[in-house]
């Protein structure tokens, strides 16, 4: 890594489907660190137990999670880029920060409550689901870690892991950092929540047109009548506006300020432009997803390179906690 590089970590579950939230929320930020960062960037499937999908599914979606990251820009020459469980050093990590992990800071984690909140079954993975996050942080040695601001949490939670540790130990771990893109930190879904899988309001990326037609179509509107202004703190104009440019920005804003706007014609116009923006993507990933043996090759050199740096780490760990024999 060069002396002025900083050390970029972002990983995604293999949950299924990517759709725009995780593009515009994370993915999209993430591809752009490349140039002037060390990129690490993993797929979570460690995480994914918590929902205890089917193996097959897990394995599917974890391809598919792979061949996406990949179609949309992420490059095996500028960045490292495994999967999680390829490098199982970071559970033994994880194990190790849990001694230093607080019952307390544990059950202040939001978003444990607000899945539970919306249905999930509790389970410890889910609970501890921070720590584990924390090894994957500091594994690495990251500088900074790409988030929305519903998120952030995770990352003060990592830091204040790290610090309890760095307390008794000496300064071991690198203490990483936020990195909030403000514009972009959390995408509506179609019923105005976040966009996430978990609220089943999100819209795909690599979908059919058939598919994202029927989901832009759904995304829900007020009952303004034609004739009158409508407003734009709403999903709809949020999302026209990522994909529009400062010029389609102001002629929508100035249709809103003015009567006569019809909500179907601008899910219509965003419809058109999603497809138009990920056409290119879409064809590399099909050529992708042709030579599964390419890929595997990617992720087992991306997976050595993490693992020379997580090995270190985790040595020093070792020694100084006591797990190696230092007579």
């Amino acid at each position: 890594m060069g002396k002025n590089k900083k050390r970029v970590l972002s990983g995604i579950q293999p949950s299924g489907y990517l759709h725009l939230g995780n593009y515009f929320g994370m993915m999209s930020k993430m591809i752009d660190y490349q140039a002037h960062n060390d990129l690490f960037c993993f797929i979570a499937d460690y995480h994914a137990l918590t929902s205890n999908p089917s193996p097959k599914i897990l394995s599917l979606n974890t391809f598919n999670a792979v061949c996406d990251f990949l179609a949309l820009g992420l490059s095996p020459d500028k960045t490292t880029f495994w999967v999680q469980s390829d490098v199982p050093e970071v559970t033994e990590l994880s194990w190790i920060l849990s001694s230093y992990a607080s019952v307390g800071l544990m059950d202040r984690s939001t978003t444990y409550k607000d899945k539970i909140a919306k249905g999930l079954t509790p389970n410890m993975g889910l609970y501890s689901y921070p720590i584990l996050m924390a090894a994957d942080i500091l594994l690495y040695k990251s500088n900074l870690v790409p988030v929305g601001r519903d998120q952030k949490q995770h990352i003060e939670m990592a830091r204040d892991i790290a610090n309890r540790f760095n307390a008794n130990y000496g300064d071991v771990f690198i203490l990483p950092e936020p990195d909030i893109v403000e514009e972009t930190q959390i995408v509506p879904g179609v019923d105005g929540q976040k966009m996430s899988k978990s609220y089943n309001n999100t819209i795909p990326i690599f979908g059919n047109d058939k598919e994202i037609r029927k989901k832009i179509m759904s995304i829900i509107t007020d009952n303004a009548p034609i004739n009158e202004p409508k407003d734009k703190e709403t999903t709809l104009f949020h999302l026209y506006c990522l994909f529009a440019d400062k010029r389609e920005q102001q002629i929508l804003s100035e249709k809103y300020d003015f009567p006569g706007l019809r909500y179907g014609d601008v899910k219509l116009e965003l419809f058109e432009k999603v497809m138009d923006y990920f056409s290119p993507y879409r064809k590399e990933r099909a050529m992708l997803q042709s030579k599964p043996d390419d890929i595997k090759d990617i992720l087992i050199l991306g997976a050595k390179k993490a693992k020379d740096v997580a090995l270190e780490v985790l040595d020093k760990v070792r020694s100084t906690v006591g797990l190696s024999l230092n007579l």
